[in-house]
């Protein structure tokens, strides 16, 4: 009875682990929405980590954390550094990309609690009446670990509604 429930176990973890292993190679996160402002104005509101705090929600999961500035002011090469509780860990954005009104990139460096590198980015759109759709993606690779996380662990219903959040604060930040 013991040998055949140890097997079930062996047999189980195999095929948890080969599930992990066959699930894609890298992840894209994205939303968008739609801001009654023009690119000009939203622009200016991602480019500047200091205007961040306005809108984005990952700023409200610890208000207390630590914030460091550093490089440019803005756009190309500034960057933002922060250390906050468990919930928001650690981590350094950088802007690597910074188009005038249409696009922004990031490099994004999770430190804790686990340590990945991502892109972010920002797309800025016309669109009808002096409106702008505004996307927020970020992606990057699936190292073997974090398709065995995901396999409990949804990275699409944790981070997607703080992006929803977020673009929300944008939209009405970009629209007073």
């Amino acid at each position: 009875m013991l040998k055949t429930i140890a097997i079930v176990i062996v047999v189980a973890i195999g095929g948890l682990l080969v599930y992990a292993a066959a699930k894609p190679d890298t992840f894209r996160i994205e939303r968008s929405t739609l801001i009654q402002a023009p690119p000009e104005k939203i622009f200016p509101l991602i480019t500047d980590f200091h205007a961040m705090q306005k809108w984005s929600a990952w700023e409200k999961v610890d208000p207390a954390m630590q914030r460091t500035y550093s490089g440019a002011a803005s756009g190309v090469g500034a960057v933002y550094e922060w250390k906050g509780n468990k919930d928001i860990g650690s981590g350094r954005m950088e802007i690597k990309e910074a188009v005038p009104s249409s696009r922004v990139v990031l490099q994004m460096d999770f430190i804790e609690p686990f340590p990945a590198r991502n892109t972010g980015e920002f797309t800025l759109a016309p669109e009808g009446d002096g409106a702008t759709r505004v996307t927020n993606a970020m992606y990057g690779p699936s190292p073997f670990i974090s398709k065995l996380m995901t396999t409990f662990f949804s990275m699409e219903k944790m981070v997607g509604p703080k992006f929803e959040e977020s673009l929300a604060e944008l939209k009405a930040t970009a629209e007073r």
